[in-house]
């Protein structure tokens, strides 16, 4: 077998698709490095030199899948935007899904590295959104203000305190942001 490159697109993207498609078909728990190097045609040797170990890799996939698909959607006004991506966020991240890819994520990370690139996801996106609003002639908020009043509370609820998580919830937090008292 001749060793790929490494850190390569094409190594790192075989990878990852191996460890989703063995964890659908076995489920986390049954997850080996020789298991998912086999299925990805690589040597355990490859994937231990560029994660280091399974919940490394592990984090490394949920980033991945975390990352948004598309850019938010432009419904034509500031508060419907912010409050479609949020209800978007919300749902994603609460879903058992969701959740399992937000612990991975930090559970391999043991640099903040990758729970980093999560919350530039998240700040990319609301960034877009608020720079439509500006060029249309809305008054945004800053995307470190949105963050902290509504990605931060809805993210703390989600780990910690899920009870009372709801859509009322996430759209409160964002009519509270919008509002011109905080701005």
């Amino acid at each position: 077998m001749v060793r790929p490159g490494g850190r390569s697109a094409r190594v790192q993207a075989s990878v990852h698709t191996a460890v989703r498609e063995l964890d659908a078909e076995m489920g986390r728990d049954a997850l080996t490095i020789p298991l998912i190097a086999e299925r990805a045609g690589v040597t355990p040797s490859t994937i231990y030199r560029r994660w280091g170990d399974l919940r490394e890799l592990l984090s490394d996939v949920a980033v991945e899948r975390l990352r948004p698909d598309t850019a938010p959607q432009d419904h034509g006004a500031l508060s419907v935007d912010l409050t479609a991506w949020t209800e978007q966020f919300l749902d994603e991240m609460s879903s058992p899904t969701g959740r399992a890819y937000i612990r991975d994520a930090l559970l391999g990370d043991p640099d903040g590295s990758n729970a980093g690139q999560c919350s530039a996801y998240a700040a990319e996106q609301i960034d877009v959104i608020l720079s439509r609003a500006t060029e249309r002639g809305e008054r945004a908020p800053d995307v470190e203000t949105v963050i902290d009043h509504v990605v931060a509370p809805l993210m703390y609820r989600i780990l910690f305190r899920p009870q009372g998580l709801d859509l009322a919830y996430a759209r409160r937090l964002v009519t509270a942001t919008l509002s011109p008292a905080d701005q």
